[in-house]
């Protein structure tokens, strides 16, 4: 880029576009950086709107000061729920393992579509008619003249 192509993008998209590069991700949307620095501003004002909340009800008035303990606080809180931690790969690898020590139960040759058994299928017919009976109690219909 030249002097003046730098100066007119904004210093925070530059160290975005930095940051992605010293990453080795060379290649991405343009509305990337606007969108990491749309929820890093959303997220720092969260925080800070959070740390303020503490602060005010640490100090008991509303006069008081944001503190560097308040702002560690509201982080903390916040990561507690918002981000959530993945599982290590070593555990992952082991579940996985366990998993697949089971082998899948061979696939028969046949026509059609494979259904599970009857019992689990919803066509299964879980239902019965119940036949209309007169007031002496014998079936009414086509199959009550036997």
């Amino acid at each position: 880029m030249t002097d003046d192509a730098q100066e007119e993008v904004p210093r925070d998209v530059r160290l975005l576009h930095l940051l992605l590069a010293s990453q080795a991700i060379q290649h991405y949307e343009d509305q990337v950086p606007l969108q990491l620095m749309d929820f890093a501003h959303r997220y720092t004002r969260g925080v800070l709107k959070d740390a303020m909340v503490y602060g005010d009800y640490a100090a008991g008035d509303a006069a008081a000061e944001l503190s560097v303990e308040d702002i560690r606080l509201a982080i903390a809180a916040r990561t507690q729920y918002q981000f959530k931690p993945t599982a290590p790969k070593e555990l992952l690898l082991q579940l996985a393992a366990e998993r697949n020590k089971k082998a899948l139960p061979q696939v028969v040759n046949m026509w059609g579509t494979r259904l599970p058994p009857e019992k689990y299928c919803l066509t299964s017919r879980e239902w019965r008619l119940e036949e209309e009976r007169d007031e002496q109690g014998h079936a009414v219909g086509d199959g009550a003249a036997r």
